[in-house]
């Protein structure tokens, strides 16, 4: 049979900002993530913080978006978690009527990538990151709506596979978490007693100026805050660089972007970096092969120690409106351990590297599975033939289900 689709006006009741602001009251506010990643928990303010009257208390099984940014899949129906929180009003919030609808089809449904576009026809707002949907036009769109005894028969075989995916993914990061501790356990091994040197004895600044040609392209390497790593920039000709500076960038040096190096831009250029340039934010230091390695030093300025390092060589203003100093980086001491345990570090650090790209990997894996588990209980064709059954459902002893007939969807995975 087919599934018959219902205006949301018919599941959904608009609520107005009812919570009056006590300016000397602390309000804790929730968000929505775009792409369907749901509601959170957001930031706490008092009121007299803030210009609005009004707010929305958010209650659990609520159905809530923010108007700028619901085009992007910043929908969902508030967890637990986030009972009794607030939301300004420019957020729609809306009650759901479980007689007739599960707010969990609500906010799966609403997870599908290929459910968003048709929330901008319904958008006001000629910039695309400033399209509003208002709450009319989106109380119109019809979506699937079988019986509840259907909702809850799909909803019960897509629950069993999302659970085991999330189950991989706590095992993923419980990996990542423990292999990280465990390489911060080594480093503090060989560095805790280690001598002590200036930057600028083991990885002194190298500047490689490079001379602009105006009909020359140039390719600029940027680096990521919090470790990480290094990101390509679009190219610039050599006409559009002004006065600006450029100073070439080789493999295997160590890279700061002097704005944010406090915050951990701080990375090692790779060979995929290999002709790539720099303004003058960024500066380039050369280890000594006998002395230091890159990627030890590297590590080193992402740990407490190495980042409160770099914060007292960045002085500035409030905010993050602070610069490394190109003196005060080459003074900042660092621990030197041998340069054969420095070796066996960076072979640890390597393999983690390799584990870690296979881990986003099965991630990637684990969200194009999501997606095609979604689009089939969603699907406007109802089968009554069911997903496969997974691994842990078959271990656990919950009944077993059937395989959808195939068929091409045109999704990728």
């Amino acid at each position: 049979m087919t599934f018959p689709r219902s205006p949301l006006g018919d599941v959904l009741e608009l609520r107005r900002p009812d919570v009056p602001v006590d300016g000397s009251a602390r309000y804790q506010f929730a968000g929505v993530k775009s792409f369907g990643a749901g509601v959170f928990r957001s930031v706490a303010k008092d009121g007299s913080s803030f210009a609005y009257k009004t707010l929305s208390r958010l209650h659990t099984g609520d159905f809530v978006y923010p108007k700028l940014m619901a085009w992007e899949g910043a929908l969902g129906v508030v967890p637990e978690n986030c009972d009794g929180l607030y939301v300004s009003p420019e957020f729609c919030v809306f009650t759901v009527d479980r007689r007739r609808v599960d707010p969990r089809w609500l906010d799966l449904y609403f997870q599908q990538p290929g459910i968003w576009p048709l929330l901008v026809g319904g958008s006001a707002g000629t910039n695309v990151r400033r399209r509003r949907l208002h709450p009319r036009n989106f109380l119109r769109l019809e979506f699937p709506l079988p019986s509840m005894d259907v909702q809850r028969d799909v909803l019960g075989n897509v629950d069993v596979l999302l659970n085991d995916l999330a189950t991989v993914r706590a095992s993923h990061d419980a990996s990542r978490t423990a292999l990280n501790a465990a390489l911060l356990a080594a480093y503090h091994h060989i560095s805790d007693r280690a001598n002590r040197r200036p930057l600028r004895e083991v990885a002194p600044l190298v500047r490689r100026s490079v001379d602009i040609d105006f009909d020359s392209l140039y390719l600029e390497l940027g680096v990521r805050s919090f470790g990480r790593g290094t990101f390509h920039k679009p190219g610039l000709r050599g006409a559009d660089i002004g006065n600006k500076r450029l100073f070439e960038i080789h493999p295997g040096d160590l890279v700061f972007n002097i704005v944010f190096a406090w915050e951990g831009a701080v990375a090692v250029a790779v060979e995929d970096d290999t002709g790539r340039v720099g303004s003058h934010r960024f500066l380039t230091c050369v280890a000594a092969p006998e002395e230091a390695l890159a990627e030890y030093l590297c590590f080193h300025f992402l740990t407490q120690a190495g980042l409160r390092a770099l914060g007292e060589a960045s002085p500035g203003g409030a905010g993050r409106n602070r610069t490394l100093g190109l003196q005060a980086l080459a003074a900042i001491d660092v621990p030197v351990p041998a340069i054969d345990q420095q070796r066996r570090f960076v072979e640890m650090l390597r393999l983690r590297a390799d584990f870690l790209t296979r881990l986003e990997a099965l991630h990637r894996n684990c969200d194009a599975l999501k997606l095609v588990i979604l689009k089939y209980g969603f699907d406007d064709t109802l089968r009554h033939a069911s997903p496969p059954a997974s691994p842990a459902a078959t271990r656990s002893g919950r009944r077993p289900v059937e395989s959808p007939p195939s068929r091409s969807t045109g999704e990728r995975s």
